[in-house]
């Protein structure tokens, strides 16, 4: 007897969905990727347990400069106070940068390459002045020609990273703005009034006291966020701990998003704070400059000058001074080797200070500016506090005795008279 032919599968209608066995349901949704995850890293190389000499000692000048570079771009840059600008402007800062150029971090990196071009002309000065039947000399036609283009690369590879740099810090005044506007809207925000019993009067409602106390914390705590997002290898729970309660402090941290968390604190705190509808909205929209703020810092940090632009300038600077030597050979001889590092020098400095500036937040002071934030609502908020108590202290003093003399308004009718 035939086995019986199996059951086609029923096709799926349009419109309805086929409910899956009860034993996925108790698995995890997972939100739709529109890419792939990333694969995982690669293991780490493990390192010859014999490297060898010659290379560690060429690698060494490199590793020196670059750890040197990263160290000062972790250092924290001040303000310009007036006494800085007179510096700044002095008639002596042509002879104070030249002793500090060793101090320089745009000048120490540029070590590695130039030394090794230095090398190479004077290698190249040794074999001509050896073997002058072998020499090797071209004509200087070819670099007259293409000097203009290097120029070129070079003028536009700077400017296009100062308007980066000055991106960054647009971006930045436009949130350190929006953080004083919305702290000086809570605190000028008017308590509501309610007769107390026993009083005789209206007497001010403290009871959102602690909460735009703790509104104003969030909003100067937003900036050291954003800060600490895009500087690499920040402190965020150093730099978070005296503006932040302890349990706030630990969900920001746990979060991965650290300046949206804290938006979303300042965002449930202005729905929480008794206001009219028309000020709460105007509030909540001064978060639109903090979520800017954080789309066009992120932009720069993740997207950087075209790298092909970025390529072609060093191959040109490269293959440049390569054949330095053999185009001045001729004209002049063993010179090649101070005018080759005087010009290494000079071209990839240019280069190098591009690079420095296409990456504009290391280069800002930004902890001094979170600080100067803060220590301006803070002095705000003293002023407001002794010019409201000097008020209040004005308006229930008795008057019958005399009129408000402090004001120097007279004190009886007779004085009135005088003045009339």
């Amino acid at each position: 007897m035939a086995a019986p032919s199996p059951k086609p599968p029923t096709p799926r209608r349009r419109g309805h969905h086929q409910h899956p066995p009860s034993s996925t349901f108790t698995r995890r949704l997972h939100v739709a990727r529109c890419s792939p995850d990333p694969p995982p890293p690669p293991p780490p190389a493990s390192m010859p347990p014999n490297p060898n000499p010659v290379l560690s000692l060429l690698s060494a000048v490199p590793d020196w400069a670059d750890a040197i570079q990263e160290r000062r771009v972790r250092d924290r840059r001040p303000l310009y106070d007036h006494a800085a600008w007179r510096e700044h402007r002095s008639s002596r800062r042509h002879l104070r940068h030249l002793l500090t150029s060793l101090s320089s971090r745009a000048i120490l990196s540029l070590a590695p390459p130039v030394s090794a071009f230095t090398a190479f002309a004077a290698a190249i000065a040794t074999y001509n002045t050896l073997l002058p039947a072998y020499a090797l000399t071209a004509s200087s036609l070819p670099y007259q020609l293409t000097a203009p283009a290097l120029a070129l690369l070079l003028v536009f590879r700077t400017e296009a990273s100062y308007a980066r740099f000055d991106e960054g810090r647009k971006a930045w005044m436009r949130v350190l703005a929006g953080a004083a506007d919305l702290a000086g809207m809570v605190m000028h925000h008017p308590n509501n009034l309610h007769t107390r019993p026993g009083t005789g009067g209206r007497q001010a409602d403290d009871d959102d006291d602690p909460l735009r106390r703790a509104l104003i914390n969030y909003i100067l705590a937003f900036p050291v966020a954003l800060k600490c997002h895009i500087i690499f290898d920040s402190d965020v729970k150093g730099d978070l701990q005296g503006l932040l309660a302890e349990d706030d402090l630990n969900v920001v941290l746990a979060s991965k998003h650290r300046p949206r968390c804290i938006i979303e604190f300042i965002s449930q705190s202005l729905q929480m704070l008794d206001l009219d509808e028309q000020k709460r909205s105007i509030m909540e929209s001064k978060l639109s400059c903090f979520l800017e703020g954080i789309g066009v810092c992120e932009q720069l940090m993740g997207i950087p000058i075209p790298l092909s632009y970025t390529r072609l300038t060093s191959r040109f600077l490269v293959l440049w001074h390569l054949t330095l030597p053999v185009i001045l050979w001729e004209e002049c001889k063993w010179i090649v080797v101070p005018a080759t590092f005087i010009s290494a020098a000079s071209l990839f400095c240019i280069e190098e200070v591009g690079v420095l500036i296409e990456e504009p937040f290391p280069m800002l002071a930004l902890d001094a500016l979170c600080k100067q934030l803060h220590d301006s609502i803070k002095d705000v908020m003293a002023v407001q506090n002794s010019v409201h108590s000097r008020l209040v202290a004005k308006t229930t003093k008795d008057h019958r005795g005399s009129r408000c003399e402090n004001n120097g308004w007279p004190s009886s009718k007779r004085e009135e008279a005088k003045i009339d």
